[in-house]
């Protein structure tokens, strides 16, 4: 099989892909659940917008913009009272939708609204969407969808690289050979579930011939499942294992100043009733963690000191190409401002060509 050497051009810059300046509309990541009681509001900072998140009565989330629009003092300096939030310096209150209800020197209130944004929790996580309506729902584990799930929070990480280049990781079929030695050929199949997400399956069973892989089959004999979901271009979820025994990681990532990536690890399995329910899935659990450590340790080696240059695909690489023209496709917004990000191409060209040089193989 012949290769040629086509590059990608430097001309055309991803617009999404590998841009510090840029990321997908969507669900991010603000912080654990556990970590925000009743009553409780503090301050966030994400993809450089600053937030305050609180906890209302009721026990929802809401999430503002950080400054009070009457003189721009920090409303995490606020306290919370019932489902509404009520600024520190002069005691103006808003509700849980960011409207002014109660200004203590006036009796007729003017028309104000601090800017809010759509606050939902899942997974243990409370997320918030970085636009006005979500278009799409909160990212879940295909195959869970409709399955309450237990979730243990791994771990909190930043990486010296950009989230597109973590999220790339779970698709570098090579690197599973070379960094993890691992005796199986991945073919991924990548197919779109929406516009905002992207599931790359693979189905090529095992055939090295050692000893631990003949004992698995003869018991299992079909092919283990590897499975990857991407959400925003920025959120993964991992399956893995035979058909009896999956298990699912998810590593939320979200870019962080100067261009890297800050994220969470979710270790995730279908809830199971009653106390041997409940036992097995914290075995599965602990197992997921020996799973995921096994592959990080190794990659974050990689991905801590990487200086992403995507200069030669060859064919192996196909689905990270796939992966980064899904990317492109989807809505961009500007780091700090949140606004919609324009490129002058795709003002100039409405039928923009896919960011894939074309590859010839034979």
């Amino acid at each position: 099989m012949n290769l040629n050497s086509q590059t990608f051009s430097s001309t055309r810059k991803p617009k999404n892909f590998n841009n510090p300046e840029h990321f997908i509309e969507g669900w991010y990541w603000v912080i654990p659940s556990r970590n925000l009681r009743v009553g409780e509001v503090k301050s966030v900072t994400i993809l450089g917008r600053e937030l305050v998140i609180y906890r209302g009565k009721d026990k929802r989330v809401a999430t503002f913009d950080a400054y009070c629009p009457h003189m721009g003092a920090h409303l995490a300096e606020g306290k919370v009272e019932g489902n509404a939030l009520r600024c520190f310096f002069h005691h103006w209150k808003f509700d849980a939708e960011g409207m002014c209800i109660d200004i203590p020197c006036l009796n007729t209130l003017p028309s104000l609204k601090v800017q809010t944004w759509p606050t939902a929790e899942k997974y243990g996580m409370i997320w918030v969407w970085t636009g006005e309506i979500p278009q799409q729902p909160l990212p879940f584990v295909p195959e869970l969808e409709q399955e309450e799930c237990d979730v243990a929070i791994h771990s909190h990480f930043l990486m010296n690289c950009h989230p597109s280049v973590v999220m790339i990781n779970a698709i570098d079929a090579q690197h599973f050979n070379t960094v993890h030695e691992l005796p199986i050929e991945i073919i991924f199949d990548g197919q779109e579930l929406n516009e905002n997400a992207i599931i790359f399956s693979n189905i090529t069973p095992i055939k090295d011939n050692s000893f631990f892989i003949k004992l698995i089959r003869l018991f299992y004999k079909k092919a283990i499942t590897y499975s990857v979901c991407y959400w925003y271009g920025s959120i993964v979820i991992v399956t893995l294992g035979p058909d009896f025994f999956h298990v699912h990681m998810m590593f939320a990532v979200r870019l962080h100043e100067g261009g890297k990536a800050e994220g969470q690890i979710l270790l995730l399995t279908k809830k199971r009733k009653g106390f041997f329910g409940w036992l097995c899935n914290r075995v599965l659990l602990w197992l997921t963690k020996i799973v995921g450590k096994f592959f990080l340790m190794a990659d974050i080696k990689i991905v801590q000191t990487i200086k992403f240059d995507f200069k030669t695909p060859i064919k192996i690489d196909q689905p990270i190409i796939q992966f980064i023209n899904h990317v492109e496709k989807q809505q961009s917004l500007m780091w700090g401002t949140w606004q919609e990000a324009r490129s002058r191409d795709v003002e100039s060209k409405p039928k923009r060509e896919r960011w894939q040089d074309k590859m010839s193989n034979d």
